[in-house]
């Protein structure tokens, strides 16, 4: 559990800035107000959790903005190196765009805050985007989760996300690296990979997956019905479960935010919930105890 202190830096952390972020009018009014720049003093934030950027929307963005400029301000810090060099807080994508473009300046929008407050941002920025990649959020949230003891719940009130998809993605981190690679080059999608962290040997299914063109459903159906060995050696597939069996594997894991898988055996079973964390294992204990 956070330290109070942990706690009150919320007010003054991404609870306090996620309002600016929204409200670019908030930012201008916060900041020191609002300029241009020349592209070559930028320079990207090496924190920010969107690591990976699509190719084919950056050719698209370079094209607008070689057409009608950047339209919106990119927000920045000054950099310690020197006062008219600026490190990007929000707005990496429209800086390689302007530089795809050969723009030679950008409007751009200094904020005074620390290291952390510029992380909070940049993560706020990202998230609330569609396109981010549910490996590079998983990062984010990971990212302040470390580095300042935020807790899920945290996480789930200020960014605006339910608990438990906070805790999904957080999964993600889990994976091996070969898959996440598929997750972020666009082969395999955010519910692939939660499908593949039920399986053994997620590496294998995953090629599979990319190799077969499997949907989500089918990933999810190897992660029901995994091959078993009997006696003899011999590989059998194990019977599938129910329809209210697997429904009910569905409800549960939604409201937990954990995987739950249900092993029925005759008239009895096991009912497995999967934690990574001893965070997540209090959780499950709380909610137990009422």
């Amino acid at each position: 559990m956070a330290d109070e202190p942990s706690r009150s830096r919320l007010g003054r952390g991404l609870a306090a800035l996620i309002g600016d972020v929204a409200d670019e009018g908030a930012v201008i009014e916060r900041s020191r107000g609002q300029r241009r720049a020349p592209i070559a003093h930028l320079r990207p934030n090496p924190a920010n959790p969107r690591r990976h950027f699509n190719e084919a929307d950056l050719d698209d963005l370079a094209a607008s903005v070689r057409e009608k400029g950047v339209l919106q301000p990119i927000l920045v810090r000054r950099a310690a190196s020197g006062t008219e060099q600026f490190e990007i807080i929000a707005g990496e994508r429209r800086w390689r765009a302007a530089q795809r473009a050969g723009v030679h300046d950008a409007p751009i929008v200094i904020l005074d805050v620390t290291e952390r407050e510029a992380l909070e941002i940049a993560i706020v920025e990202n998230v609330q985007r569609a396109d981010l990649n549910a490996i590079d959020e998983a990062v984010g949230y990971e990212q302040l989760m470390t580095q300042f003891s935020y807790r899920q719940e945290d996480l789930a009130r200020v960014i605006g996300k339910s608990r438990s998809h906070i805790a999904n993605t957080l999964r993600l981190t889990k994976l091996p690296e070969s898959v996440k690679t598929h997750v972020l080059n666009g082969a395999l999608t955010a519910g692939h990979a939660r499908a593949l962290l039920a399986l053994d040997d997620p590496s294998s299914a995953a090629e599979k997956a990319v190799a077969k063109g499997l949907s989500v459903r089918e990933v999810e159906a190897m992660a029901r019905a995994p091959e078993t060995k009997s006696v003899d050696g011999a590989r059998r597939a194990r019977p599938e479960k129910d329809a209210d069996a697997r429904a009910l594997e569905e409800a549960l894991s939604e409201a937990l935010g954990l995987a739950v898988t249900l092993k029925p055996k005759g008239q009895g079973g096991e009912l497995v919930i999967r934690y990574t964390d001893l965070e997540q294992l209090d959780m499950v204990a709380a909610r137990l105890k009422g």
